[in-house]
């Protein structure tokens, strides 16, 4: 395809196509951080486009106008990237549902968009054009590994996409199945899965298929109202509302009388109405259970005709069994609404046979629970429950069960039946039997929401669960143990059950019943997925010393319980400062350093650990701070298990330490962490790429070498080293990952080996591409922002002229200046720092401004010079800050409160009026409003800041005009430093007021 476009395209000059190219994949690496499916395999193309950009770069350098081969290539690849572009659009805008039902599809345009880019850029005439080496190169390496790329559909999505099929195929109208697949097709595509939602995504995707009848793609129409055929049986693909009208007329429809089957329906062997009717070669219909069987016997004659058969010849009967099926339904509904007024009867055995018919229907199938509901048998069935008889109240009670089991909307009507729960209730305090099922049926209904609050406000009921959960009846206790889980999860509930003892059960349990009772009762509290609120009631309830127990002296199995409860507990900061207050962290960490421990229980314990150090850093200033390791020897064992454990602890270790150098003891921790030679193993650690243990490698890592020792850095942290970082960066999909490894770049020592290392494996364009993506509500973009910004400035070092031309050329100064205005005050302090930097090599790179030469009337008008620098001036030739708009926002950096981010920004703007740019240079800082601010600063409380204001402006003062215009507003804060300031600061001070003629000469100030 590639080539017959290389042949017929028209000549366009190359810049202007590289130039839209270029644009074209920035727009389209955008687009794939917003694609609804599939993101992995956008964010692989993603990177390939990435890699492509400087190559058009270089490209751009060196093209010749006259390249007819490179324009056809070009407009080749730009074709391509619009291709891959208009997919990825796609993919961010329409319905979630509609894409991953078209995922096969997708992955297929996928691999055909990078396989055409690799192959337009296997075209480049590169032989003809003058790249280096290294574009060469990276050309190759990069077609080679698009042509190699493979983009599959996750397991999930082919799972569904077969679900999908097969109830096509069998024609599968079951809602339970249309339920579940709709709530797989929300996870996959990562939804919520409550009703409305799902409701709003179904609708969603069937306006994707109005579209795709406009665009007039029959086959795949086609396919998309199977789809939606299957999954409109689900409950939230229609309204209750919406499910009663469609039912009520269709069954209006049909009369108050049952049909009697045509002759058609039955089998000619079994005369019974057949269920699955198939047609043999003689032309004849039989249920094929039958005609199998017939066959089986060594008959190959046909039963009616007598005529010889191919026995291999059943073809199915779809006519005949559609036409089967909707008589069944028919009769079924009529059926279903001459029931309900039998149920008003007062003979007690027409109630009964009334309601084993119900549920003789219902078991059949899921479409007949439907139509029971939707007949509004529920406030019947309820109201039968009032009764005296207890053999009707016992089969409601199962009816209830199987009409609201996985049915929220049978659930809804149970909530809107008034007393409906109170009449449930009362079932509990019955008999046996009674009780059993009354149990079951709460159960079920306290898995909804609504209600939840519902059942833990009828009196009585928390205290009968808590009895039947302290009983001999195993499942009822079982039943009524999960019923209270479920109920707490309101607040309100949480109090009923303290009143009624739950938790003093659950203590009891826990400290002095049966080994079967413990288990059973940390079992409770590992498993409950309680909120934080009653987390905490649970630990100040006492739960904590039983547990404990049992984890220092119970067999594996309750320790193991004993431990994930602990790990459900700590997961509130709360718990876990108030777990370590009270000597949690001993038995835990004993228990981990145990190699005796199963893996399991060992990555269970490593995990509550790292929940406790979490604790300790929400911990508030004003408090005594809370350490988790109470010895240098735990800090030493604890990080030496990095290295004798399995990736599952691993990681948790790794995360204890990244959260304890966040807390309080952060300064002892780090300094104990380099005595065991912390760096050297997590540069091993970042090198070997295992999954969840590089991560926090790399995290911790960066908390450690913003402080580490720099011999000791210096000593581990080699070539290979900083190109593993920089292969994090561009590969990682964990934000805060590829934010630390930048931090750790950023944290070296400034070691110009280390920065000719990073520059010779091309750091400056990779860290270069995070510099725009910060976004405020975002806190690792932020910080990978401020971290970037940190990298970059070690290759604006004026000690090293071509360290900063690479930066430059790769566009930084520009987004250095606009960082000045939209980062965050870290982010502007190191923007202002590398501007600073840049701009002290300007004044040996300004290029002095060509002398005119012949008549001065006929040669051309004079090149204006740097207002500043007297040259002339450019971003990438000289770093100039005028040229660069830097002057006023660095002025407007130095109206931030913190010091360090105004010195900065204040060093920037003294480049300007250093040595024999005095006049020029205050010239264009006045311009700019700069001086006011450095005579504010002369008030600051930062001695730094005043010393420099002070510096500045006592060069300033030396020239009249500026003297004249600010010197009576910098008298009074340069008297006041005369009398408060240092020693050094007072002479200073004296001196300027005596340019301002405020003091003589030959004051004492002096």
């Amino acid at each position: 395809m590639a080539i017959d476009i290389l042949t017929s395209a028209s000549f366009v000059p190359a810049s202007e196509i590289l130039s839209q190219t270029v644009e074209a994949i920035l727009e389209t690496v955008y687009a794939t951080n917003n694609v609804l499916i599939k993101k992995d395999s956008f964010k692989e193309l993603s990177t390939y486009l990435e890699r492509i950009v400087p190559v058009l770069k270089e490209l751009n350098k060196n093209y010749s106008s006259n390249s007819k081969s490179l324009n056809n290539v070009i407009e080749i690849l730009y074709r391509e990237i619009k291709a891959a572009k208009q997919l990825t659009l796609e993919c961010s805008t329409k319905s979630k549902v509609y894409l991953l039902m078209n995922s096969r599809g997708i992955v297929r345009r996928l691999e055909n968009a990078t396989t055409e880019i690799s192959r337009a850029l296997s075209l480049l005439p590169l032989t003809s054009l003058e790249l280096s080496s290294s574009i060469v190169a990276e050309i190759g390496n990069l077609c080679e590994s698009m042509q190699q790329a493979e983009f599959k559909s996750a397991v999930a999505e082919e799972e569904i996409l077969q679900k999908i099929e097969t109830g096509i195929q069998e024609r599968n109208a079951d809602r339970s199945y249309a339920n579940n697949l709709l709530v797989l097709i929300a996870e996959a595509v990562g939804i919520p899965t409550e009703r409305s939602t799902l409701k709003r995504e179904f609708e969603d995707f069937k306006n994707e298929i109005e579209n795709v009848r406009l665009r007039k793609d029959k086959a795949e129409a086609i396919q998309m109202d199977q789809i939606i055929a299957l999954l409109g049986r689900a409950d939230a693909a229609s309204s209750p509302k919406e499910k009663e009208i469609k039912y009520f007329t269709k069954r209006k429809s049909l009369g108050s009388q049952p049909l009697e089957p045509l002759q058609s329906f039955y089998c000619p062997i079994t005369r019974d109405v057949m269920e699955d009717p198939v047609e043999t070669s003689s032309g004849q219909t039989f249920e094929r259970g039958a005609i199998e069987k017939w066959f089986t016997e060594g008959n190959n004659l046909c039963p009616l005709t007598m005529t010889p058969l191919d026995t291999s010849i059943l073809r199915p009967n779809k006519t005949l069994r559609q036409s089967i099926e909707e008589w069944k339904d028919r009769n079924t509904m009529i059926t279903i609404a001459s029931i309900k007024p039998n149920l008003s009867s007062e003979d007690e055995e027409e109630v009964l046979h009334c309601l084993g018919q119900l549920k003789d229907l219902c078991e059949r199938r899921d479409l007949h629970r439907e139509w029971v509901i939707l007949e509004n048998y529920i406030p019947v069935l309820i109201q039968l429950l009032g009764g005296k008889n207890r053999d009707i109240r016992n089969r409601v009670l199962v009816l209830l069960y199987i009409l609201t089991k996985d049915s929220d909307d049978a659930k809804d009507r149970v909530a809107k039946v008034d007393n409906a729960i109170e009449f449930i209730v009362r079932s509990l305090g019955r008999r046996i039997d009674e009780r059993r099922l009354a149990v079951t049926l709460l159960l079920e209904l306290s898995k909804y929401d609504l209600l939840r609050d519902s059942i833990g406000k009828v009196q009585g009921c928390i205290l009968l669960l808590v009895t039947m959960a302290n009983g001999d009846d195993n499942q009822a206790a079982r039943d009524a143990e999960e019923i209270l889980e479920n109920l707490s999860f309101s607040d309100q509930n949480i109090i009923q059950m303290a009143r009624a003892n739950y938790f003093k059960h659950l203590l009891q349990r826990l400290s002095a019943g049966p080994e079967d009772a413990k288990l059973i009762m940390a079992t409770t509290v590992a498993e409950m997925e309680l909120t934080d609120h009653n987390k905490v009631v649970l630990l100040e309830g006492g739960v904590l010393d039983p547990l404990l127990h049992c984890v220092s002296h119970a067999g594996i199995p309750m320790k193991s319980i004993a431990v994930k409860a602990l790990r459900n507990l700590s997961s509130v900061p709360k718990n876990g400062l108030q777990m370590i207050k009270k000597g949690a962290a001993r038995p835990l960490l004993d228990l981990l350093l145990l190699r005796l421990s199963s893996p399991a229980l060992r990555e269970q314990v490593a995990a509550t650990i790292m929940h406790l150090a979490e604790s300790t850093i929400s911990q508030e200033s004003s408090e005594m701070s809370v350490s988790l390791l109470e010895s240098d020897e735990d800090i030493f064992m604890l990080f030496s298990l990095i290295n004798l454990t399995g990736p599952e602890v691993q990681q948790y270790i790794l995360r204890i330490f990244q959260a304890l150098c966040l807390s309080p003891s952060a300064t002892h921790i780090k300094t104990k962490l380099a005595q065991c030679s912390a760096i050297q193993v997590l540069v091993q650690l970042c090198e070997r790429d295992v999954e969840n243990v590089r991560p926090n490698a790399v995290k911790l890592f960066c908390c450690l070498v913003y402080d580490g020792d720099e011999a000791t850095i210096l000593e581990h942290v080699n070539q290979k080293c900083l190109e593993t970082l920089l292969g994090i960066i561009q590969s990682s999909n964990d934000e805060e990952e590829v934010a630390s490894a930048v931090g750790i770049i950023s944290g070296l020592p400034e070691n110009a080996q280390i920065t000719q290392w990073l520059v010779d494996a091309g750091a400056i364009p990779i860290i270069f591409n995070f510099l725009g993506k910060g976004r405020h509500t975002d806190s690792h973009r932020s910080q990978l922002v401020e971290n970037a910004v940190g990298a970059i400035c070690r290759f604006t070092s004026p000690t090293n002229l071509e360290w900063q031309k690479r930066a430059a050329e790769a566009g930084v100064i520009p987004v250095l200046v606009h960082l000045l205005d939209s980062g965050t005050t870290i982010t502007k302090n190191h923007a202002a720092t590398s501007l600073s930097r840049f701009s002290s090599s300007s004044v040996k790179l300004s290029r002095p401004i060509p002398k005119r030469k012949g008549f001065w009337c006929l040669s051309a008008p004079p090149e204006t010079g740097c207002p500043v620098h007297g040259g002339i001036c450019s971003i990438e030739s000289s770093f100039c800050l005028v040229e660069a708009d830097a002057v006023r926002p660095l002025v407007r950096v130095l109206e931030e409160t913190g010091p360090g981010v105004c010195e900065a920004s204040l060093d920037a703007l003294l480049t300007l009026i250093e040595a024999e740019r005095l006049q020029s240079g205050s010239k264009v800082l006045a311009e700019a409003n700069a001086i006011t601010p450095m005579i504010k600063f002369l008030s600051s409380p930062s001695l730094r800041l005043q010393e420099k204001a002070l510096h500045a402006l006592e060069r300033i003062f030396r020239l009249p005009e500026f003297k004249q215009k600010y010197g009576p507003s910098a008298q009074m804060p340069l008297v006041d430093l005369t009398q408060r300031g240092n020693s050094s600061m007072k002479s200073l001070s004296a001196r300027i007021l005596a340019h301002l003629n405020v003091l003589h000469d030959q004051s004492s100030y002096f």
